[in-house]
Protein backbone atom coordinates (compact mmCIF):
# COMPACT_ATOMS: atom_id res chain seq x y z
CA UNK A 1 0.00 0.00 0.00
CA UNK A 2 1.49 3.29 -0.81
CA UNK A 3 0.76 7.26 0.29
CA UNK A 4 2.54 10.20 -1.20
CA UNK A 5 2.92 13.60 0.25
CA UNK A 6 4.16 16.48 -1.30
CA UNK A 7 4.23 20.17 -0.94
CA UNK A 8 4.77 23.40 -2.94
CA UNK A 9 5.82 25.40 0.16
CA UNK A 10 9.97 26.69 -1.20
CA UNK A 11 12.20 25.21 -0.30
CA UNK A 12 10.39 22.13 -0.73
CA UNK A 13 12.66 20.48 0.70
CA UNK A 14 11.82 21.43 3.83
CA UNK A 15 9.75 18.31 4.46
CA UNK A 16 12.65 16.70 4.67
CA UNK A 17 13.36 18.56 7.84
CA UNK A 18 9.38 18.31 8.82
CA UNK A 19 9.31 14.54 8.55
CA UNK A 20 13.08 13.83 9.96
CA UNK A 21 13.67 11.76 6.90
CA UNK A 22 16.48 12.30 4.37
CA UNK A 23 15.46 13.34 0.66
CA UNK A 24 18.78 11.80 -0.74
CA UNK A 25 17.84 8.47 1.68
CA UNK A 26 15.65 5.37 1.94
CA UNK A 27 14.69 4.21 5.41
CA UNK A 28 12.74 1.16 6.40
CA UNK A 29 11.10 0.57 9.82
CA UNK A 30 9.92 -3.35 11.12
CA UNK A 31 6.53 -3.71 11.68
CA UNK A 32 4.31 -6.07 13.39
CA UNK A 33 3.21 -7.24 9.92
CA UNK A 34 5.58 -6.68 7.50
CA UNK A 35 7.76 -3.37 6.67
CA UNK A 36 7.22 0.04 5.89
CA UNK A 37 9.72 2.12 3.31
CA UNK A 38 10.23 6.30 2.83
CA UNK A 39 11.74 7.62 0.03
CA UNK A 40 11.01 10.43 -2.14
CA UNK A 41 10.51 10.05 -5.99
CA UNK A 42 11.23 14.06 -6.39
CA UNK A 43 13.37 16.55 -4.14
CA UNK A 44 13.87 20.19 -5.36
CA UNK A 45 13.24 23.70 -4.41
CA UNK A 46 10.15 23.70 -6.16
CA UNK A 47 8.68 20.31 -5.14
CA UNK A 48 8.97 18.13 -2.99
CA UNK A 49 7.12 14.34 -2.50
CA UNK A 50 7.67 11.89 0.46
CA UNK A 51 6.07 7.99 -0.29
CA UNK A 52 5.53 5.75 2.20
CA UNK A 53 5.48 2.26 1.38
CA UNK A 54 3.80 -0.28 3.44
CA UNK A 55 4.69 -3.95 2.89
CA UNK A 56 2.52 -6.42 4.57
CA UNK A 57 3.00 -10.04 5.13
CA UNK A 58 -0.20 -12.02 5.36
CA UNK A 59 1.60 -14.52 7.16
CA UNK A 60 2.53 -12.34 9.85
CA UNK A 61 -0.71 -10.75 9.84
CA UNK A 62 -2.92 -13.71 10.18
CA UNK A 63 -0.21 -15.93 12.15
CA UNK A 64 -1.68 -16.90 16.00
CA UNK A 65 -4.85 -14.79 14.64
CA UNK A 66 -8.33 -16.91 16.35
CA UNK A 67 -10.88 -14.24 15.55
CA UNK A 68 -12.46 -14.96 12.45
CA UNK A 69 -11.45 -13.25 9.11
CA UNK A 70 -13.85 -9.97 8.06
CA UNK A 71 -13.75 -11.44 4.84
CA UNK A 72 -16.38 -14.54 5.79
CA UNK A 73 -13.76 -17.86 4.35
CA UNK A 74 -11.48 -20.22 5.99
CA UNK A 75 -8.31 -18.91 4.65
CA UNK A 76 -9.47 -14.74 4.65
CA UNK A 77 -6.73 -13.83 7.19
CA UNK A 78 -4.25 -14.98 4.63
CA UNK A 79 -5.95 -13.87 1.62
CA UNK A 80 -7.20 -10.45 1.52
CA UNK A 81 -6.86 -7.11 0.44
CA UNK A 82 -4.62 -5.52 3.20
CA UNK A 83 -0.72 -5.61 1.65
CA UNK A 84 -3.07 -3.61 -0.94
CA UNK A 85 -5.71 -1.33 -0.10
CA UNK A 86 -4.81 1.50 2.55
CA UNK A 87 -6.19 0.76 5.97
CA UNK A 88 -5.34 0.87 9.62
CA UNK A 89 -2.33 -0.80 8.95
CA UNK A 90 -1.14 2.46 6.99
CA UNK A 91 -1.99 4.61 10.41
CA UNK A 92 0.37 2.23 12.55
CA UNK A 93 2.79 2.86 10.30
CA UNK A 94 1.91 6.52 9.81
CA UNK A 95 2.12 6.57 13.40
CA UNK A 96 5.53 5.16 13.77
CA UNK A 97 7.75 6.32 11.26
CA UNK A 98 6.42 9.98 11.36
CA UNK A 99 6.06 10.10 14.78
CA UNK A 100 8.15 13.87 15.32
CA UNK A 101 6.19 15.16 12.81
CA UNK A 102 2.72 13.74 14.03
CA UNK A 103 3.31 15.52 17.31
CA UNK A 104 4.03 18.97 15.30
CA UNK A 105 8.15 18.71 16.30
CA UNK A 106 10.27 19.64 14.34
CA UNK A 107 14.03 20.60 15.71
CA UNK A 108 15.24 22.31 12.42
CA UNK A 109 12.13 23.96 11.68
CA UNK A 110 9.96 24.49 14.58
CA UNK A 111 8.52 27.35 13.07
CA UNK A 112 7.51 25.84 9.79
CA UNK A 113 5.82 22.70 11.60
CA UNK A 114 3.68 25.81 13.50
CA UNK A 115 2.66 27.07 9.98
CA UNK A 116 -0.06 25.69 7.70
CA UNK A 117 2.14 24.85 4.18
CA UNK A 118 0.35 23.43 0.79
CA UNK A 119 0.00 19.95 0.79
CA UNK A 120 -1.21 17.11 -1.64
CA UNK A 121 -1.86 13.91 -0.17
CA UNK A 122 -3.01 10.69 -2.75
CA UNK A 123 -3.72 6.92 -1.48
CA UNK A 124 -4.22 5.47 -4.80
CA UNK A 125 -6.09 2.56 -3.17
CA UNK A 126 -8.26 3.32 -0.50
CA UNK A 127 -10.83 0.44 0.83
CA UNK A 128 -13.83 3.18 1.28
CA UNK A 129 -17.02 1.35 2.79
CA UNK A 130 -19.49 4.18 1.99
CA UNK A 131 -17.94 5.16 -1.34
CA UNK A 132 -16.39 8.55 -2.78
CA UNK A 133 -19.06 10.75 -0.70
CA UNK A 134 -18.15 9.59 2.34
CA UNK A 135 -14.57 10.30 1.71
CA UNK A 136 -15.51 14.12 0.73
CA UNK A 137 -17.84 14.52 3.83
CA UNK A 138 -14.90 12.90 6.18
CA UNK A 139 -12.29 15.60 4.77
CA UNK A 140 -13.75 18.44 3.36
CA UNK A 141 -15.05 19.91 6.90
CA UNK A 142 -11.12 19.85 7.70
CA UNK A 143 -9.83 22.49 5.16
CA UNK A 144 -9.25 19.89 2.31
CA UNK A 145 -10.35 19.83 -1.39
CA UNK A 146 -10.96 16.21 -2.13
CA UNK A 147 -10.95 14.16 -5.13
CA UNK A 148 -12.12 10.75 -4.41
CA UNK A 149 -12.28 8.79 -8.04
CA UNK A 150 -14.23 5.23 -7.73
CA UNK A 151 -11.87 2.38 -9.12
CA UNK A 152 -13.91 0.50 -11.27
CA UNK A 153 -13.96 -3.67 -10.92
CA UNK A 154 -12.52 -4.39 -14.20
CA UNK A 155 -11.51 -1.60 -16.52
CA UNK A 156 -12.23 -3.99 -19.25
CA UNK A 157 -15.58 -4.58 -18.32
CA UNK A 158 -17.42 -1.42 -17.28
CA UNK A 159 -20.46 -3.17 -17.42
CA UNK A 160 -19.13 -4.63 -13.73
CA UNK A 161 -19.62 -1.34 -11.86
CA UNK A 162 -17.20 0.35 -9.50
CA UNK A 163 -15.34 -1.73 -6.67
CA UNK A 164 -15.28 -0.50 -3.26
CA UNK A 165 -11.67 0.81 -3.44
CA UNK A 166 -11.43 4.72 -4.34
CA UNK A 167 -8.37 6.87 -5.84
CA UNK A 168 -8.29 9.64 -2.87
CA UNK A 169 -6.30 13.08 -3.26
CA UNK A 170 -5.98 15.93 -0.57
CA UNK A 171 -5.20 19.14 -1.39
CA UNK A 172 -4.94 22.05 0.93
CA UNK A 173 -2.80 24.37 3.35
CA UNK A 174 -2.26 23.15 6.91
CA UNK A 175 0.11 22.13 9.20
CA UNK A 176 1.85 19.07 8.17
CA UNK A 177 0.87 17.58 11.96
CA UNK A 178 -2.73 18.47 11.04
CA UNK A 179 -2.80 16.64 8.14
CA UNK A 180 -0.87 13.61 9.71
CA UNK A 181 -3.28 13.17 12.61
CA UNK A 182 -6.02 13.98 9.98
CA UNK A 183 -5.03 10.65 7.97
CA UNK A 184 -4.30 8.90 10.96
CA UNK A 185 -8.06 8.59 11.97
CA UNK A 186 -9.55 8.53 9.13
CA UNK A 187 -7.81 6.31 6.89
CA UNK A 188 -9.42 3.26 9.09
CA UNK A 189 -12.03 5.16 9.44
CA UNK A 190 -13.36 4.74 5.71
CA UNK A 191 -11.48 1.31 5.64
CA UNK A 192 -13.73 0.60 8.87
CA UNK A 193 -11.58 -2.65 9.73
CA UNK A 194 -8.70 -2.46 12.36
CA UNK A 195 -6.24 -5.16 11.75
CA UNK A 196 -5.90 -5.35 15.84
CA UNK A 197 -7.77 -5.57 19.42
CA UNK A 198 -9.13 -2.47 20.23
CA UNK A 199 -8.38 -1.50 23.83
CA UNK A 200 -9.43 1.03 25.99
CA UNK A 201 -6.87 3.41 25.75
CA UNK A 202 -7.89 3.84 21.72
CA UNK A 203 -10.21 6.43 23.20
CA UNK A 204 -7.04 8.68 24.47
CA UNK A 205 -5.61 7.94 20.97
CA UNK A 206 -8.51 8.92 18.93
CA UNK A 207 -8.47 12.56 21.22
CA UNK A 208 -4.72 13.03 21.24
CA UNK A 209 -5.30 12.62 17.37
CA UNK A 210 -8.51 14.85 17.34
CA UNK A 211 -7.54 17.35 19.39
CA UNK A 212 -8.30 20.63 18.02
CA UNK A 213 -10.69 19.21 14.84
CA UNK A 214 -12.88 16.10 16.03
CA UNK A 215 -14.96 17.63 18.29
CA UNK A 216 -16.20 19.78 16.10
CA UNK A 217 -16.57 17.16 13.07
CA UNK A 218 -20.09 16.80 11.86
CA UNK A 219 -18.83 13.41 10.99
CA UNK A 220 -18.00 12.78 15.08
CA UNK A 221 -20.15 10.38 15.82
CA UNK A 222 -19.26 8.00 12.55
CA UNK A 223 -15.90 8.62 13.25
CA UNK A 224 -15.62 7.73 16.59
CA UNK A 225 -17.95 4.46 16.30
CA UNK A 226 -15.75 3.45 13.48
CA UNK A 227 -12.40 4.37 14.90
CA UNK A 228 -12.93 2.21 17.81
CA UNK A 229 -14.63 -1.18 16.09
CA UNK A 230 -18.07 -0.14 16.76
CA UNK A 231 -17.69 -1.14 20.71
CA UNK A 232 -20.24 0.73 22.29
CA UNK A 233 -18.72 1.16 25.57
CA UNK A 234 -15.90 2.98 24.35
CA UNK A 235 -17.65 4.75 21.46
CA UNK A 236 -20.17 6.30 24.47
CA UNK A 237 -17.13 7.20 26.61
CA UNK A 238 -15.04 9.32 23.39
CA UNK A 239 -18.59 10.83 22.35
CA UNK A 240 -19.05 11.84 26.49
CA UNK A 241 -15.37 13.16 26.15
CA UNK A 242 -16.03 15.48 22.63
CA UNK A 243 -18.92 16.66 24.02
CA UNK A 244 -17.24 17.79 27.19
CA UNK A 245 -14.45 19.65 24.86
CA UNK A 246 -17.05 21.39 22.59
CA UNK A 247 -19.37 22.74 25.58
CA UNK A 248 -15.91 24.23 27.21
CA UNK A 249 -14.66 25.28 23.67
CA UNK A 250 -16.62 28.07 22.52
CA UNK A 251 -19.92 28.12 22.99
CA UNK A 252 -21.23 28.45 19.40
CA UNK A 253 -23.96 30.80 18.63
CA UNK A 254 -26.29 28.08 17.29
CA UNK A 255 -24.63 24.95 19.33
CA UNK A 256 -28.01 24.23 21.78
CA UNK A 257 -29.94 24.18 19.13
CA UNK A 258 -31.84 20.51 19.56
CA UNK A 259 -34.22 20.11 15.86
CA UNK A 260 -36.94 17.48 16.24
CA UNK A 261 -35.32 14.87 13.37
CA UNK A 262 -32.10 13.56 13.09
CA UNK A 263 -32.90 15.14 9.22
CA UNK A 264 -32.78 18.81 10.82
CA UNK A 265 -30.23 17.45 13.12
CA UNK A 266 -27.72 16.82 10.85
CA UNK A 267 -28.30 19.89 8.53
CA UNK A 268 -27.64 21.98 11.67
CA UNK A 269 -24.94 20.37 12.92
CA UNK A 270 -23.11 21.52 9.67
CA UNK A 271 -24.56 24.72 9.93
CA UNK A 272 -23.17 24.85 13.16
CA UNK A 273 -19.57 23.73 12.14
CA UNK A 274 -19.57 26.26 9.30
CA UNK A 275 -20.71 28.89 11.53
CA UNK A 276 -17.85 28.24 14.01
CA UNK A 277 -15.34 27.97 11.38
CA UNK A 278 -16.61 31.52 9.81
CA UNK A 279 -16.34 32.79 12.36
CA UNK A 280 -12.98 32.40 13.45
CA UNK A 281 -11.38 33.33 10.39
CA UNK A 282 -13.33 36.56 10.31
CA UNK A 283 -11.43 37.34 13.72
CA UNK A 284 -8.45 36.17 12.37
CA UNK A 285 -8.66 38.67 9.54
CA UNK A 286 -9.70 41.30 11.57
CA UNK A 287 -6.57 40.37 13.97
CA UNK A 288 -4.73 40.45 10.56
CA UNK A 289 -5.96 44.03 9.36
CA UNK A 290 -5.25 45.38 12.36
CA UNK A 291 -1.28 44.65 12.18
CA UNK A 292 -1.68 43.35 15.94
CA UNK A 293 1.40 40.63 16.83
CA UNK A 294 0.59 40.17 20.59
CA UNK A 295 -3.22 38.92 20.69
CA UNK A 296 -5.55 38.17 24.29
CA UNK A 297 -8.25 35.49 23.51
CA UNK A 298 -10.94 36.41 26.44
CA UNK A 299 -12.99 34.11 27.45
CA UNK A 300 -10.67 31.19 25.50
CA UNK A 301 -12.85 28.71 26.60
CA UNK A 302 -11.48 25.22 25.07
CA UNK A 303 -8.87 27.12 22.78
CA UNK A 304 -10.16 26.75 19.26
CA UNK A 305 -9.65 30.38 18.31
CA UNK A 306 -6.09 29.96 20.40
CA UNK A 307 -4.83 26.96 17.89
CA UNK A 308 -5.49 28.87 14.59
CA UNK A 309 -3.51 32.18 16.28
CA UNK A 310 -0.68 29.76 17.52
CA UNK A 311 -0.87 28.66 14.26
CA UNK A 312 0.10 32.44 12.52
CA UNK A 313 3.32 33.20 12.84
CA UNK A 314 2.61 36.51 12.64
CA UNK A 315 1.39 36.58 16.39
CA UNK A 316 3.74 36.21 18.17
CA UNK A 317 2.39 35.84 21.66
CA UNK A 318 -0.73 34.71 22.09
CA UNK A 319 -2.61 34.71 25.79
CA UNK A 320 -5.73 32.63 26.57
CA UNK A 321 -7.42 34.31 29.47
CA UNK A 322 -10.63 32.17 30.86
CA UNK A 323 -12.13 32.78 34.21
CA UNK A 324 -12.17 28.25 34.46
CA UNK A 325 -9.40 26.12 35.38
CA UNK A 326 -11.05 23.26 33.31
CA UNK A 327 -11.29 25.21 30.68
CA UNK A 328 -7.66 26.37 30.44
CA UNK A 329 -6.62 22.46 31.11
CA UNK A 330 -8.68 21.46 28.00
CA UNK A 331 -6.82 24.64 25.85
CA UNK A 332 -3.17 23.11 27.22
CA UNK A 333 -4.16 19.69 26.34
CA UNK A 334 -5.79 20.85 22.86
CA UNK A 335 -2.96 23.14 22.22
CA UNK A 336 -0.70 19.73 23.09
CA UNK A 337 1.35 22.36 25.35
CA UNK A 338 3.45 19.67 26.73
CA UNK A 339 4.95 18.69 23.11
CA UNK A 340 5.82 21.57 21.34
CA UNK A 341 9.22 22.80 20.60
CA UNK A 342 10.50 25.04 23.65
CA UNK A 343 10.49 28.21 21.06
CA UNK A 344 6.46 27.60 20.12
CA UNK A 345 5.95 26.81 24.01
CA UNK A 346 7.29 30.69 24.65
CA UNK A 347 4.82 32.45 22.66
CA UNK A 348 1.83 31.42 24.51
CA UNK A 349 0.77 31.97 28.08
CA UNK A 350 -2.93 30.64 29.88
CA UNK A 351 -4.18 32.97 32.63
CA UNK A 352 -7.23 32.03 34.72
CA UNK A 353 -8.82 35.92 35.09
CA UNK A 354 -11.92 36.76 35.49
CA UNK A 355 -12.88 39.62 33.10
CA UNK A 356 -14.86 41.80 34.99
CA UNK A 357 -11.94 43.07 37.45
CA UNK A 358 -9.02 44.57 36.70
CA UNK A 359 -5.71 42.45 36.32
CA UNK A 360 -2.64 44.54 35.01
CA UNK A 361 -1.27 41.44 33.28
CA UNK A 362 -3.71 42.42 30.45
CA UNK A 363 -2.50 46.00 30.12
CA UNK A 364 -0.03 46.65 26.76
CA UNK A 365 -1.02 44.23 23.98
CA UNK A 366 -2.02 45.10 20.50
CA UNK A 367 -5.69 43.30 20.09
CA UNK A 368 -7.95 41.55 22.23
CA UNK A 369 -10.90 38.73 21.28
CA UNK A 370 -13.92 38.83 23.10
CA UNK A 371 -16.04 36.10 20.68
CA UNK A 372 -19.17 35.05 22.01
CA UNK A 373 -18.51 35.89 25.29
CA UNK A 374 -20.23 39.05 26.50
CA UNK A 375 -23.93 37.18 26.38
CA UNK A 376 -22.71 35.21 29.02
CA UNK A 377 -22.60 37.70 31.20
CA UNK A 378 -25.64 38.82 33.22
CA UNK A 379 -26.33 42.31 32.23
CA UNK A 380 -25.79 44.60 35.48
CA UNK A 381 -22.13 42.79 35.30
CA UNK A 382 -21.29 44.37 31.74
CA UNK A 383 -20.18 47.85 32.96
CA UNK A 384 -17.48 45.67 34.64
CA UNK A 385 -16.03 44.23 31.84
CA UNK A 386 -15.82 47.36 29.92
CA UNK A 387 -14.30 48.91 32.53
CA UNK A 388 -11.44 45.79 33.07
CA UNK A 389 -11.73 45.55 28.96
CA UNK A 390 -11.79 49.02 27.63
CA UNK A 391 -10.82 51.28 30.15
CA UNK A 392 -8.22 49.57 32.11
CA UNK A 393 -6.49 46.63 29.79
CA UNK A 394 -7.06 48.87 26.75
CA UNK A 395 -5.55 46.86 23.56
CA UNK A 396 -5.08 48.91 20.77
CA UNK A 397 -8.23 46.87 18.86
CA UNK A 398 -10.81 44.65 20.32
CA UNK A 399 -12.98 42.48 18.10
CA UNK A 400 -16.57 41.50 19.46
CA UNK A 401 -18.82 39.06 17.85
CA UNK A 402 -22.35 37.92 19.59
CA UNK A 403 -25.49 36.24 18.24
CA UNK A 404 -27.69 37.97 16.63
CA UNK A 405 -31.23 37.15 18.32
CA UNK A 406 -33.37 38.50 15.06
CA UNK A 407 -31.97 35.33 13.31
CA UNK A 408 -32.91 32.37 15.25
CA UNK A 409 -36.32 32.47 13.97
CA UNK A 410 -34.15 30.53 10.90
CA UNK A 411 -33.15 27.44 13.20
CA UNK A 412 -36.12 24.58 13.56
CA UNK A 413 -36.67 23.96 16.81
CA UNK A 414 -35.79 27.08 18.51
CA UNK A 415 -38.99 29.22 20.46
CA UNK A 416 -38.80 32.43 20.32
CA UNK A 417 -38.19 32.65 24.31
CA UNK A 418 -35.04 30.22 23.94
CA UNK A 419 -31.69 30.83 23.57
CA UNK A 420 -28.78 29.95 21.98
CA UNK A 421 -27.10 28.29 24.06
CA UNK A 422 -28.24 27.27 27.72
CA UNK A 423 -25.58 29.56 29.52
CA UNK A 424 -27.17 32.89 27.44
CA UNK A 425 -27.65 35.52 29.75
CA UNK A 426 -29.30 37.83 26.86
CA UNK A 427 -29.15 37.81 23.08
CA UNK A 428 -29.37 41.01 21.43
CA UNK A 429 -30.97 42.39 18.23
CA UNK A 430 -28.69 44.33 15.83
CA UNK A 431 -29.96 47.38 17.05
CA UNK A 432 -28.96 46.70 20.36
CA UNK A 433 -25.49 45.77 19.97
CA UNK A 434 -24.69 48.58 17.85
CA UNK A 435 -26.24 50.61 20.62
CA UNK A 436 -23.42 48.82 22.89
CA UNK A 437 -20.84 49.16 20.70
CA UNK A 438 -21.30 52.93 19.93
CA UNK A 439 -21.59 53.67 24.04
CA UNK A 440 -18.37 51.85 24.97
CA UNK A 441 -16.28 53.03 21.78
CA UNK A 442 -17.85 57.35 23.07
CA UNK A 443 -16.68 56.25 26.91
CA UNK A 444 -13.39 54.75 26.40
CA UNK A 445 -11.82 56.42 23.25
CA UNK A 446 -12.70 53.51 20.31
CA UNK A 447 -13.99 54.12 17.01
CA UNK A 448 -15.61 50.71 15.65
CA UNK A 449 -17.04 49.21 12.79
CA UNK A 450 -20.16 46.88 12.36
CA UNK A 451 -20.20 43.75 10.63
CA UNK A 452 -21.61 40.27 10.82
CA UNK A 453 -20.48 36.55 9.91
CA UNK A 454 -22.09 34.21 8.10
CA UNK A 455 -24.71 34.17 5.70
CA UNK A 456 -26.52 37.66 5.83
CA UNK A 457 -30.16 37.06 5.76
CA UNK A 458 -32.13 40.32 4.03
CA UNK A 459 -35.06 40.05 6.65
CA UNK A 460 -33.41 39.54 9.42
CA UNK A 461 -29.35 39.57 9.26
CA UNK A 462 -26.63 37.26 9.98
CA UNK A 463 -26.54 34.90 12.53
CA UNK A 464 -23.30 36.53 14.37
CA UNK A 465 -22.73 40.19 15.08
CA UNK A 466 -19.25 41.31 14.84
CA UNK A 467 -17.54 44.93 15.87
CA UNK A 468 -14.10 45.71 15.09
CA UNK A 469 -12.85 48.89 17.69
CA UNK A 470 -10.02 50.48 17.39
CA UNK A 471 -8.32 52.76 20.32
CA UNK A 472 -8.36 56.37 19.48
CA UNK A 473 -4.36 57.60 19.69
CA UNK A 474 -5.37 60.77 20.65
CA UNK A 475 -8.09 60.04 23.31
CA UNK A 476 -5.54 57.57 24.51
CA UNK A 477 -3.10 60.65 24.95
CA UNK A 478 -5.51 62.65 26.47
CA UNK A 479 -6.27 59.75 28.58
CA UNK A 480 -2.39 59.98 29.62
CA UNK A 481 -2.30 64.39 30.31
CA UNK A 482 -5.73 63.78 32.59
CA UNK A 483 -4.28 60.90 34.82
CA UNK A 484 -0.55 63.18 35.02
CA UNK A 485 -2.38 66.10 35.78
CA UNK A 486 -4.48 63.98 38.80
CA UNK A 487 -1.45 62.85 40.04
CA UNK A 488 -0.12 66.46 40.09
CA UNK A 489 -3.04 67.81 41.85
CA UNK A 490 -2.58 65.36 44.25
CA UNK A 491 0.97 65.37 45.06
CA UNK A 492 0.63 69.56 45.45
CA UNK A 493 -2.81 68.97 47.83
CA UNK A 494 -0.62 66.51 49.97
CA UNK A 495 2.50 69.08 49.78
Amino acid sequence: MLLTLTTTHRPATDLGHLLVKHPDRVQSFDLPAGAAHVFYPEADEARCTAALLVEVDPLKLGGGRKNRAPEGFALGQYVNDRPYAASSLLSSALAKVFRSALRGESRDRPELAASAIPLAVRVPVLRCRGGADLAVRIFAPLGWTVTATPIPLDETYPEWGDSRYVDLTLTGTLRLADALNHLYVLLPVLDDAKHYWVAPDEVDKLLRAGAGWLAGHPERGLITRRYLAHRRALAGEAMARLTELRLADEPPADDSIEPATGEVAAVEDVRRASLAVRRREAVLAALRDSGASRVLDLGCGGGALLTALVADRRFTEVVGVDVSDRSLGLAARRLRLDRLPERQRDRIRLWQSALTYRDDRLRGYDAAVLMEVVEHLDPPRLPALEDAVFGHARPGTVVVTTPNVEYNVRYEGLGPDRFRHADHRFEWTRAEFAAWVDRVAAAHGYTAVLGGVGDDDPEVGTPTQMAVLTRDERAGQRDNNDSTDSTDRTEATNR
